[in-house]
């Protein structure tokens, strides 16, 4: 070979070596941060969790994330998904966790991967694949041999992959941190000293992968040193690392709540949610991940709890079909760029603390170079108070942080909200109003059941989840009771349950349902809410007496000290037969049979093509009637805007479309009709029951349809529900998700920016005030003083535009210096 293709080969080696090395980097941490190339970052993260939405969604999702100021993406790895059975791993489609942090990649953007495996996350099981519960001796989260070899099989297997795509930074990847189990630290007094060995050991397992990225462990406050231990919760301000060398993390500042089936929306001010951030980074903060910045959905059975509901919103900043929750997404967006523009300061400066009052504290950081910077914060819960700093005064309202640059001009203050605030209307497209949907239905086959014919017996009743290996929500429990006395005529059923529903049948007639919550059930446990006692009048037959028990489960607990070996289904509780009010027979140690799921679901007749159903086409669908499937077409809405599925009119059951899960769907649940908040005041702190909303409406009416799963506009959606207690299918309509309305309200000196989506223009201004106007959006009303011109200046500006900004001073609209001085603009706007 010549000496001139030696040098060639020899070039093109240093350009891949020094490509390969310039994009890795290293990840070290001391007392003050994440060292990034040894220059300390302050992290500001946001939780997305690739399952609960699609792949097609994740581009976008991930962009409007760097857009909102965020420089990081946190998951979890869910591994009920990725090994549903033992040693048989998915990682396609939407569990593809590789594709997804190269996508986070591709925005340059960091990345946090929080292993567990236990995941809490309102995820059925909290993560862990049934089959790990059922391996013989094991016991989970403890000092157990047989969970810890799985758990570091299961890990070694993540890391692997996420090694050879080249996933950590020092690999050239976006991935700074990892994390090994989650919150075992609320929870390990109730394991005893196995659970302080189990701890220990989870550290080494982890500490030996070789990540090169320093570990995380989340309410550990005896973390081994190897651990930065870090603090979940919605305010973190008071928490110290066990150790003085760690830096200080906010790993879930939880931007909002979880909602369960029957309860009403937790809400989360974006005021409250700035001032944990902020005071979180006054008080040494260095990593603050919003969870959620987008809940997204639990599509199939994923969602746990009991009872969590299949929208996994949880009022972040991205809505659930990955919208910018207004004002949260644009305030908190404003916060990260004043604690961006001080990241200097926070790193590194030297810091003096100075508590003006029992409430109001302000820190002081100076450069070397003589600049300095200030944060300002009152914690009082009721009152504003002004505030000298230096020369200059400061207004504070109560339950505030502000930012102030060169400790002389406030950039920034997290009481004051200067974002638009906006309405989304579910609406159905003109063409579709006038659509009735043709459907086809066919009963769920119970004959078998019914007889009390089913596939394996035990003398006992058996615990839900074990045996049907998590397969489906549904278990019958079949037993018989010969009556061989004459007077016999009529008996109570009494049922005690740990599951969260049952369908009874005696003699092949239904003779009830019960459902967990329900407020006139008593339960059979007081420590378990969800369980309950139901009984109901029976009539009996001399012989044999057939009772079939549909048990079904919404979801599996995902919480709690040892809450994978809380009993499910009947498992437990009991079955009696109570005859003349005096004599009870207790059936929960009789042989009884058992069948898993439903017919319909081991035939998947969800599929479009399933060749097994059995349709019947009749002019009048019938309604109102218990385990029956329905079937129809549906064209797919044009445009790009979100589609969700109105099933508004039906009761409780499951949605696909083409045979893809959509998830559980209730809406016959309904919010109380009390405790609903018209305004909620953000000051003190905050948990799920202070601010509440969507009173006396279904828990959950519409239902996420990713574009994704529909069809092109020349081939019709095959859409298929189960229907479980009784329902009316012909009110089901597509919808899609639109900004109706947007508000905006800026103090003088402020830019208020108003922005409708997806190609819509702002075409009416329905109200505008420059002065002290008053009122929320949708209740605008004038104050006692405004600008004449209020109106006209705002249509001129934003009138026509998908997007408007300006800067509200006095001059613009028309009054004179020193006219009105602390006045604010209110506008309210229409998009169409």
């Amino acid at each position: 070979m010549s000496s001139l293709w030696i040098q060639i080969l020899v070039t093109i080696v240093l350009v891949v070596l020094l490509g390969r090395s310039s994009s890795a980097v290293s990840v070290r941490y001391d007392s003050h941060g994440i060292q990034i190339n040894g220059s300390t970052k302050l992290i500001l993260s946001g939780s997305i969790h690739y399952p609960r939405s699609t792949v097609e969604m994740w581009p976008e999702l991930i962009r409007r994330a760097k857009e909102g100021g965020l420089n990081t993406i946190e998951t979890y790895i869910f591994w009920d998904r990725h090994e549903p059975r033992r040693r048989e791993y998915d990682f396609r489609r939407n569990l593809d966790f590789v594709k997804f942090f190269k996508k986070i990649h591709e925005e340059k953007l960091y990345a946090i991967l929080r292993i567990g495996p236990y995941v809490c996350a309102e995820w059925t099981y909290g993560g862990f694949p049934m089959w790990l519960h059922n391996t013989p001796g094991i016991e989970l989260r403890t000092d157990n041999e047989i969970y810890k070899s799985e758990m570091q099989t299961f890990t070694t297997k993540i890391i692997d992959m996420a090694k050879e795509a080249k996933l950590f930074a020092p690999q050239g990847g976006p991935i700074i941190l990892a994390q090994i189990e989650n919150e075992y630290g609320n929870i390990m007094e109730g394991y005893g000293d196995a659970g302080k060995r189990y701890i220990n050991w989870c550290a080494q397992m982890a500490v030996a992968q070789n990540t090169s990225v320093p570990w995380i462990m989340c309410q550990q406050k005896d973390a081994p040193e190897t651990m930065i231990n870090t603090c979940n919760g919605f305010y973190c301000e008071k928490f110290t690392p066990d150790n003085p060398n760690s830096p200080k993390m906010f790993t879930e500042n939880w931007s909002g709540w979880f909602k369960l089936w029957g309860n009403k929306d937790p809400v989360r001010t974006p005021e409250d949610l700035a001032f944990s951030v902020a005071r979180f980074f006054q008080t040494g903060g260095s990593l603050n991940n919003y969870y959620m910045y987008h809940g997204g959905t639990n599509f199939g059975r994923v969602a746990g709890g009991p009872y969590i509901t299949t929208s996994y919103d949880y009022n972040a900043p991205l809505n659930e079909f990955g919208l910018p929750n207004e004002p949260k997404y644009s305030h908190l967006k404003k916060l990260h760029e004043a604690i961006m523009s001080a990241e200097s300061f926070l790193t590194l400066s030297p810091v003096t603390t100075q508590n003006i009052t029992t409430n109001v504290t302000l820190t002081t950081y100076r450069s070397i170079n003589g600049d300095s910077f200030c944060i300002l914060s009152n914690i009082d819960y009721l009152n504003d108070t002004i505030v000298d700093v230096g020369n200059s005064k400061f207004f504070l309202p109560a339950w505030s942080v502000s930012f102030l640059n060169g400790c002389t001009n406030e950039t920034y203050n997290t009481a004051k909200v200067n974002s638009q605030t906006q309405v989304f209307e579910m609406k159905t497209e003109k063409h579709e109003k006038h659509t009735k949907l043709k459907w086809a239905w066919s009963p769920e086959a119970i004959n078998d059941t019914l007889n009390g014919n089913g596939k394996f017996k035990a003398i006992q009743l058996l615990d839900q989840k074990e045996a049907t290996s998590d397969a489906s929500d549904y278990l019958w429990y079949m037993t018989s009771f010969e009556n061989n006395h004459t007077s016999w005529k009529t008996a109570t059923l009494k049922i005690g349950s740990f599951g969260n529903g049952v369908h009874a049948y005696v003699n092949h007639k239904h003779v009830g349902t019960w459902f967990s919550m329900q407020t006139d059930l008593p339960r059979l446990n007081d420590t378990d809410e969800y369980s309950f006692v139901a009984n109901t009048s029976i009539t009996l037959k001399h012989g044999t007496n057939i009772i079939s028990l549909l048990s079904e489960t919404v979801g599996l607990a995902n919480y709690g000290t040892k809450y994978d070996l809380k009993p499910t289904g009947l498992s437990g509780g009991f079955v009696k037969l109570i005859v003349d009010n005096s004599t009870t027979i207790d059936l929960s140690s009789s042989k009884w049979s058992y069948k898993i799921g439903l017919n319909g679901e081991s035939k998947q007749i969800y599929k479009p093509k399933s060749h097994y159903a059995k349709w019947n086409h009749t002019y009048e669908i019938p309604t109102n009637r218990s385990l029956t499937w329905y079937k129809t077409t549906i064209d797919s809405p044009s445009g790009s805007h979100p589609v969700v599925l109105d099933l508004q009119g039906m009761g409780k059951g499951h949605v696909w479309i083409n045979g893809k899960s959509l998830g559980r769907f209730w809406p016959s649940q309904i919010a109380s009709s009390d405790g609903c908040n018209t305004t909620c005041d953000y000051r003190g702190p905050y948990s799920p029951d202070k601010c509440r909303n969507n009173c006396g409406n279904p828990t959950q009416r519409w239902y996420h349809v990713p574009r994704s799963f529909l069809k092109n506009d020349k081939e019709p959606n095959t859409l298929i529900l189960f229907e479980e207690v009784g329902g009316d299918p012909s009110k089901v309509k597509f919808q899609l998700v639109k900004v109706k309305t947007v508000c905006g309200l800026a103090n003088e000196n402020n830019t208020l920016e108003l922005s409708c989506q997806s190609g819509q223009q702002i075409s009416e201004i329905q109200f505008a005030s420059f002065g002290d106007p008053e009122g929320t959006c949708g209740s605008y009303k004038k104050g006692s003083y405004e600008a004449t011109q209020s109106v006209e200046v705002v249509e001129k500006y934003c009138v026509g535009k998908e997007s408007c900004s300006l800067m509200v001073t006095n001059s613009l609209f028309g009054v004179e210096k020193g006219g009105f001085v602390g006045s604010k603009l209110g506008v309210q706007a229409v998009c169409s």
